[in-house]
């Protein structure tokens, strides 16, 4: 025996799919406000130009917002149907929490390439070597850069006499 009617089912699903709204739409919000205010620290020092990093910023907030709002919205439909509030909370938690899987993923693929950008540019602005020679290599008889061999002192890298 069902205790709700059908216009009771469906009035627990639209409920569900706004509260699903609100959640993800400020969540994407205050999410993209806070990695656009703390990230231009690091995209100023990337990108070593202020006008530049600003620029990337406002692309990447505009990215951000298309792929998770567009993704709220693809992922908001179910087939299934709600009959209790405790089935529209439990749906609700679900897509709630894959929204924040989204912006998590998003969020570190972000900082992933971005870091691996940076790297790079300091690695092609390095004048010298990241590690101080510590010796060199002896050179081995019979190449083309060896000279004549020197008589053996008794060292570890002496030559044998010539015969």
């Amino acid at each position: 025996m069902n205790a709700f009617k059908k216009g009771d089912e469906m009035d627990v699903k639209v409920w569900m799919y706004l509260a699903y709204l609100v959640v993800s739409i400020g969540l994407t919000v205050w999410v993209a406000r806070a990695l656009s205010r703390n990230g231009l620290v690091f995209l100023e020092d990337v990108f070593a130009d202020q006008r530049l990093a600003n620029a990337v910023n406002s692309l990447l907030v505009v990215g951000f917002y298309l792929l998770n709002l567009g993704y709220v919205t693809v992922a908001m439909k179910d087939t299934d149907p709600v009959h209790t509030t405790s089935q529209a909370l439990e749906e609700l938690s679900m897509k709630v929490g894959l929204v924040l899987l989204v912006l998590g993923a998003l969020h570190f693929f972000n900082v992933f390439a971005l870091g691996r950008y940076r790297r790079g540019r300091l690695r092609q602005l390095a004048t010298h070597p990241p590690i101080s020679p510590v010796g060199h290599l002896p050179i081995q008889p019979g190449s083309r850069l060896a000279g004549p061999p020197e008589p053996a002192t008794g060292g570890p890298t002496a030559f044998p006499p010539a015969q």
